[in-house]
């Protein structure tokens, strides 16, 4: 890991980093290292009281989707909030049915630019508008730090417009999850989703390298289409869909069969039927112990609420209760809690002067105060079409856990992601 540049004045930093992002060679292993690990129960991600007080003369905004349908997100926007304190961080949410109120998300996002103290906005995850929020931020805000989560708009467009960017690495999850599923014996792969996130770069890749995945060994890759929640069916209708069909599926393509859907309303009932019928789940498209998994074992997770060593074991337990031991997996940390809060925390930092913005070293110091112990690894976006790596854009991912008596990580961040698979479109 490299060493951090601490002895820039405040002044040099910002300069720096808000006119160019120098970014990092690919394929850095990324790791906490500050805390205990992820196995001791003892540790925790609830965030302390707030530290920062009064005394900060600046704003942070973070913007997400609604609890019901981005629960994760939020609540990681809400544990900044927590540390912070309200005086310092606002927070604001996006239409749920964002596709069909473009112009309300976009207000949204550029009505926090209003504050004359913000310094620094994040959005998660970054739905169809946000590139235009962050034009019009620039244009009469460019102090202000624009950072986009998990974007679903095409990486080298909303690059051209936030200060940063980070999603989840599509090109190597792609590939891992398929390894992950063959080590576990499965031998056919099951891709669930519908058009609109078929059209996204980050969506489409992926499924390119997953089927080439596949070919290299040896399995069958399938795909289904189920309904968008956004559309005029909602999330009981897409929900009612997966419900019905996974019998379907799993006779169809027998009990060594993996499930993977791109969307998180689609998670829960997905989750219910493989425990009821047989197949494996190696992780949500958005990782989490929370992503579906309360609500398809019906457990109540309120009292270990920001712990998320305990919401695994528990999760876990209720798991190889109902026989899915060795079936199903997830991310220790919720992906979408440590985005909201981590990428706050590293807008944070860069303000104050302690980080770079673009460094990917900085980024997963920042992602470990809300992740103790977990490793990660990531790399720079190479766009398929041109070759050249984004200096703006990282891609980053958590090791897979299996639930099992005991679980155990798969080394999913230990695994050298073949070269070929990042050109694979």
């Amino acid at each position: 890991m490299r060493k951090k540049l601490l002895g820039i004045l405040l002044g040099a930093v910002m300069a720096v980093s808000l006119a160019a992002c120098g970014g990092s060679s690919g394929g850095a292993k990324i790791e906490s290292t500050d805390a205990a690990p992820a196995a001791d129960a003892a540790s925790t991600t609830e965030a302390p009281a707030a530290d920062a007080g009064a005394a900060e003369d600046f704003h942070i905004g973070i913007v997400t989707g609604s609890v019901s349908q981005s629960e994760d997100d939020r609540r990681g926007a809400e544990a900044f909030q927590a540390k912070y304190g309200e005086e310092n961080v606002t927070l604001a949410i996006y239409p749920d049915n964002f596709t069909e109120e473009l112009e309300t998300t976009i207000q949204t996002i550029v009505n926090l630019s209003d504050d004359p103290k913000m310094k620094a906005i994040i959005v998660n995850q970054a739905i169809p508008g946000t590139t235009e929020a962050f034009r019009q931020i620039k244009e009469k805000r460019p102090d202000i730090i624009c950072i986009a989560g998990e974007s679903h708009e095409d990486l080298p467009e909303i690059g051209s417009a936030a200060d940063l960017v980070v999603n989840n690495d599509f090109v190597a999850r792609g590939y891992l999850m398929i390894k992950t599923a063959h080590d576990l014996g499965c031998d056919t792969f099951v891709h669930i989703s519908f058009p609109r996130h078929m059209s996204y770069e980050t969506m489409s890749r992926r499924v390119a390298v997953m089927k080439e995945a596949c070919k290299e060994f040896g399995m069958k890759f399938e795909m289904e289409t189920a309904p968008d929640p956004t559309t005029d069916v909602g999330t009981p209708g897409a929900q009612a869909y997966i419900l019905e069909h996974v019998p379907e599926w799993i006779e169809k393509y027998g009990t060594n069969s993996a499930y993977f859907c791109t969307n998180d309303a689609h998670t829960e009932p997905l989750l219910k039927q493989l425990l009821k019928y047989g197949g494996y789940f190696i992780e949500a498209d958005l990782p989490s112990p929370l992503m579906g998994y309360p609500g398809a074992l019906g457990i109540d997770l309120s009292a270990e609420a920001g712990d998320f060593q305990k919401i695994l074991a528990k999760v876990e337990e209720a798991v190889v209760e109902q026989g899915g031991e060795g079936r199903f997996g997830t991310w220790a940390y919720s992906y979408g809690y440590t985005v909201s809060a981590g990428l706050a925390e590293h807008a944070r930092n860069v303000i104050l002067g302690n980080s770079e913005l673009c460094d990917i070293d900085d980024i997963s110091d920042a992602y470990g105060v809300f992740s103790p112990g977990a490793e990660w690894n990531g790399s720079n976006y190479t766009n398929v079409d041109t070759g050249v790596k984004a200096d703006n854009t990282f891609l980053i991912y958590q090791d897979t856990y299996i639930m099992g008596n005991p679980g155990h990580y798969m080394e999913a961040t230990k695994v050298e992601v073949p070269e070929k698979y990042f050109t694979v479109k």
